[in-house]
């Protein structure tokens, strides 16, 4: 029940964060887009060191192997998975007006959601796997820090529900389906985290690799879309401040409550 909870707890934060399009009278201000992307980008960025790599080479090392050959390889493999995914799932970024992945007749607003689901799946993934570490035993990893990193990923879920909900209203979706839209793009997390919790009871020696893999495919959507989006145009200093209050916020809660 304790697990489930926590599964749940970042999809929350997408929901609570979609349903901002309730309040919305016009677009969402330029500025506040750029806060809100690089405020998640420091939170992801964050979590990745504190909550995935610093507990993988913790383990390696515990297990007498080369401490940073796991978090290595798994960091790679992590990115080369986000890369193979973002260059199949037909998907479209905020500020772009070209689809990425493989063509397909699809309306503009399910590529929108599309593009914040590819998201989600390393963040589900990251909770799933701290869970999976804290359920198993390893005392590099605490209920306390899995729970710390679920809230972590919530806030940042939070401005992200935003993120896709209300452009979807600015293109002529109703405020009901961008809320629904907007939510539904958050619920690939607590599927992926669940498969991986499941995943990582089968093979608990590749934990340390699963772990690095989340890394590697949250920084990967970080640098790849979040940081690029927050810093175009005017006013990128905006995101850089965001990135600084989301990466100093999601380090206290992992040292604090980790």
């Amino acid at each position: 029940m304790q697990t489930a909870l926590g599964l749940l707890i970042p999809f929350a934060g997408t929901t609570l964060g979609s349903a901002m399009v309730f309040f919305m009278r016009k677009e969402m201000d330029k500025k506040l887009e750029k806060l809100l992307l690089g405020f998640a980008s420091g939170v992801m960025i964050a979590a990745s060191v504190w909550s995935l790599l610093i507990p993988a080479i913790d383990m390696a090392e515990e297990k007498g192997g080369i401490a940073w050959f796991p978090a290595a390889a798994g960091f790679l493999g992590g990115v080369a998975f986000l890369l193979v995914l973002d260059s199949l799932i037909p998907h479209l970024h905020l500020e772009s007006a070209r689809p990425e992945g493989i063509e397909a007749n699809l309306k503009k607003t399910t590529m929108l959601v599309l593009a914040v689901t590819l998201h989600n799946i390393p963040e589900g993934m990251s909770v799933g796997v701290t869970f999976a570490g804290a359920l198993f035993g390893h005392s590099e990893i605490t209920m306390a820090g899995a729970f710390a990193l679920a809230v972590g990923i919530a806030i940042q879920n939070f401005p992200e529900g935003a993120i896709i909900s209300m452009p979807l209203r600015s293109e002529g979706v109703s405020k009901l389906r961008s809320f629904v839209y907007g939510s539904l793009s958050g619920i690939v997390e607590p599927a992926a985290a669940a498969v991986t919790i499941m995943l990582a009871g089968h093979i608990v020696p590749t934990l340390p690799y699963l772990l690095a893999f989340a890394a590697g495919a949250m920084i990967y959507v970080v640098v790849e879309e979040l940081i690029p989006e927050a810093q175009a145009g005017e006013h990128s200093n905006v995101g850089t401040i965001g990135a600084a209050v989301g990466f100093v916020i999601m380090m206290i809660l992992d040292v604090a409550l980790g």
